[in-house]
């Protein structure tokens, strides 16, 4: 196993940490994971020198955490770095900071995280937290040695992201999505690059967007891959471009399957800064332009077409729209559409004023699209 520094922490971390989102499960029920085959992974995992564990409130139903409190009680607690997160969006008193936290350390089965993070960071839920006093509280939990180091995860724009970094001295790390894919979505390549230039570490989630990087890619793709001076599978690929910048510090893979966590911790044996050619990173460069060719729209995500009047969510609905487009993914676009935009802002809400066409900088139809969207995505039954 590859280790890097986190940061200005000292700590030395394995450049793969196992996510604990998307763990094996029994029944197709998220809440049920198969603590058998997951034990399994992830002592495997610690086995192979991973040493960085993530979970999160939410994940599975709020399983996640009570999974790994009675898996890393006693001696494998000490082994690894525990992170997890504190579900902002559930935040609406400044007493629910303690409650959570104090949740969490229970169903963790932990006197203290060495990593926790402010979940989801975007514009409303950091300017709720903020005023609620979250900092001040994070401080006392660090000087109490309940949280060793702080970070936050993030979804939003890059302005917002600077926002949040510039907004406190002492963050010790971000969590940010990112990918050979995704190098201008939310804090992208600027955020990263930022985030660095302060002294943060960096670790990486949706290194292979979901899985969609790792799936076979179109023919048009697929050859393009076989350019590489190595032979490679699609999802050491998409992990070698991360590790390739010196400035990654974790990359966190949500593995479901032991065979995901052999082929991820034989990748990161691997792992080493800037090894890849000018020739190998240019073909990166190539391959994204080829998916996005696959997408009969360019929407950038500026968002000048918002706000809309009927408040739709024109940029999240065309980045579904895209999604589907370039991975041909109707399966996991379907989910995102019905699950993570709200029934007040999907695309039959709109009445067709036109004012987002008007200040649309590419001249999106976007009217056209938001029907075609919600005919191709709505499923009843989803939502």
């Amino acid at each position: 196993m590859q280790y890097r520094k986190l940061g200005r922490t000292g700590l030395q971390v394995s450049v793969l940490g196992f996510g604990a989102m998307r763990l094996p499960v029994l029944d197709n029920d998220t809440k049920k994971i198969d603590e058998k085959l997951a034990e399994k992974m992830i002592l495997y995992a610690i086995d192979k020198g991973v040493n960085y564990i993530d979970t999160a409130y939410p994940y599975h139903g709020g399983e996640s955490e009570r999974f790994l409190g009675r898996l890393l009680k006693g001696g494998l607690r000490e082994k690894v770095l525990l992170a997890t997160k504190l579900p902002c969006w559930s935040i609406n008193d400044s007493t629910d900071f303690d409650k959570y936290f104090t949740e969490q350390l229970e169903k963790l089965q932990t006197d203290y995280f060495d990593c926790y993070l402010l979940h989801a960071l975007d514009k409303e839920s950091w300017k709720k937290i903020c005023d609620l006093g979250v900092l001040e509280w994070c401080e006392k939990k660090k000087a109490a040695g309940k949280i060793k180091f702080l970070g936050f995860s993030f979804h939003d724009q890059y302005s917002v992201f600077k926002q949040i970094v510039d907004a406190y001295d002492n963050w010790d790390f971000c969590q940010i999505q990112y990918n050979y894919m995704d190098t201008n979505y939310q804090a992208g390549k600027r955020g990263f690059e930022y985030a660095s230039r302060k002294g943060l570490g960096v670790i990486i989630m949706e290194p292979l967007r979901g899985g969609q990087l790792a799936e076979d890619p179109p023919a048009e793709i697929a050859d393009l891959w076989k350019n590489f001076s190595s032979a490679r599978s699609y999802a050491d690929g998409a992990l070698q471009w991360l590790w390739n910048q010196p400035d990654v510090s974790i990359v966190l893979s949500g593995m479901s399957n032991m065979q995901h966590v052999k082929e991820n911790i034989a990748s990161a044996e691997t792992a080493q800064p800037n090894i890849l050619t000018s020739k190998e990173l240019d073909l990166y460069k190539k391959v994204r332009r080829e998916y996005i060719k696959r997408s009969p729209i360019r929407c950038t995500g500026c968002k000048y077409c918002e706000p809309c009047p009927q408040k739709v969510a024109i940029s999240s609905i065309l980045g579904v729209f895209m999604m589907n487009a370039m991975y041909d993914d109707l399966k996991r676009s379907r989910t995102v559409y019905n699950k993570f935009i709200q029934a007040d802002a999907r695309a039959d809400k709109c009445i067709e004023c036109g004012e987002c066409e008007s200040k649309c900088p590419q001249n999106i139809k976007i009217i056209k699209w938001l029907k075609e969207a919600h005919q191709k995505f709505y499923v009843e039954d989803e939502v």
